[in-house]
């Protein structure tokens, strides 16, 4: 198909998307708990994501190069075949709209898993795309991860795209480069929190609940260790510790019990450990999986929470003499996501990206980005752009076409 078409098929998708806008969501908090609201701000977001790339894909395209005069190199990007699209729970339909529409709309074909803990919301997000598109380019399956693994095995598979765990995005990266296939990964992430000396508390501890307890803790992104720097630790815990009050009728439970289990393994790990538990801290009682806003303090690298990554509704804080003690010990992780600066010091925020080793910083906000921006996470954290103009770029391969003219040819007068 020509790529204006590949946009407009696109485009009538996401006009599917907002007529089912309501079952989605409602798929969504039946499946995985989430609020209503955030729920339904997924698809909206999935909605955009879809609109984004069907205006993008048309403009998406090569260079030239010049040779001598009468030659030129064309660079040219082409679909690089069969996408397998492992999406996970915590988002469904925005992270998988970005992925989908990505691949779709550059002449992929897809076969599209979501995760085992919401099948109903992906299959029927994915559904809506198919129903705009021809039959067999978008093919959907149902599994655990057995089914992830087929998929990352399979010979006739091109690129597996997976946003999940890290374990999971480390057998995914061995099965592509055992065949030559290319990974696209975002998995776990240990995203730190800086507090930087001079820094408003109370507006601190509004930025870490938020990126702390946003979707009971289960964003990509969220905030899973915060560095205080000494001179404000004091003010912004006590202040933290408020906000988590206000937050306790605010989130929704954790995903399952299974994942219940895993916060609150760390949380006593860090207990165990020398971590005093300021609010939180304990499972509810009530029906479902609930967690509360959980605020640690005294916490030490070698605490599980502050070396893995929690995905939980928690905020360990440790405390520290200084910035550059903060920043160092914030860059001493194997995770390479993202990170947030909070500091009235422009010269610390200058430092402070350059020096993170993660795909995002971000500085004086902490779910700060502009719209269609990318990432490109590093280390354990994945591999690729994931969204954003760039994202076209990962699902296309570049061929370099040399055109010259043939040799003149003599004819005798």
């Amino acid at each position: 198909m020509p790529s204006a078409e590949r946009a407009s098929a696109l485009r009538a998708a996401a006009g599917s998307v907002g007529a089912a806008a309501e079952e989605l969501a409602e798929l969504n908090v039946r499946e995985t708990g989430k609020l209503r609201q955030d729920a339904m701000g997924g698809v909206e977001a999935g909605m955009g994501t879809l609109s984004q790339y069907a205006e993008l894909g048309p403009l998406h395209g090569g260079r030239t190069l010049q040779g001598n005069w009468s030659a030129t190199d064309l660079m040219i990007p082409q679909p690089r075949g069969v996408v397998a699209v492992l999406t996970p729970w915590n988002d469904p339909v925005a992270v998988a709209a970005g992925l989908l529409g990505a691949a779709l709309v550059t002449g992929n074909t897809v076969v599209h898993k979501p995760s085992e803990r919401c099948p109903r919301t992906g299959r029927r997000f994915a559904e809506l795309l198919a129903e705009q598109l021809p039959d067999g380019v978008l093919e959907i399956v149902d599994g655990d991860g057995t089914v992830g693994a087929r998929l990352a095995g399979d010979e006739h598979i091109d690129v597996v795209a997976h946003v999940g765990s890290s374990v999971t995005g480390r057998a995914i990266a061995q099965a592509c480069a055992e065949r030559g296939a290319k990974a696209l990964l975002e998995n776990g992430g240990n995203d730190a929190l800086i507090v930087d000396a001079g820094t408003d508390p109370a507006w601190a501890a509004q930025q870490a609940a938020l990126g702390a307890f946003a979707n009971a803790g289960q964003i990509c992104v969220s905030v899973e260790r915060i560095f205080a720097v000494a001179s404000v630790a004091d003010a912004f815990t006590r202040a933290l510790v408020e906000e988590a009050r206000t937050w306790a009728d605010r989130i929704g439970p954790v995903v399952d019990e299974r994942q219940r289990a895993q916060v609150h393994r760390q949380v006593t790990d860090a207990v165990n450990r020398g971590a005093r538990v300021l609010i939180g801290g304990e499972p509810g009682t009530g029906p479902g999986t609930s967690y509360p806003p959980t605020v640690l303090s005294d916490c030490t690298q070698d605490m599980v929470v502050f070396s893995e990554e929690t995905f939980g509704p928690v905020a360990p804080i440790r405390t520290v003499p200084d910035f550059d003690t903060a920043l160092a010990e914030a860059a001493d992780d194997r995770y390479g996501l993202a990170a947030t600066v909070l500091t009235p010091d422009m010269a610390h925020a200058q430092e402070a990206w350059r020096a993170l080793p993660v795909g995002t910083v971000k500085v004086n906000d902490v779910f700060g980005g502009a719209p269609g921006g990318a990432s490109q996470p590093r280390r354990a954290s994945g591999s690729g752009f994931g969204f954003g103009p760039e994202l076209l770029d990962e699902m296309t391969a570049v061929k370099v076409v040399h055109l010259a003219p043939p040799p003149a040819r003599c004819t005798e007068s």
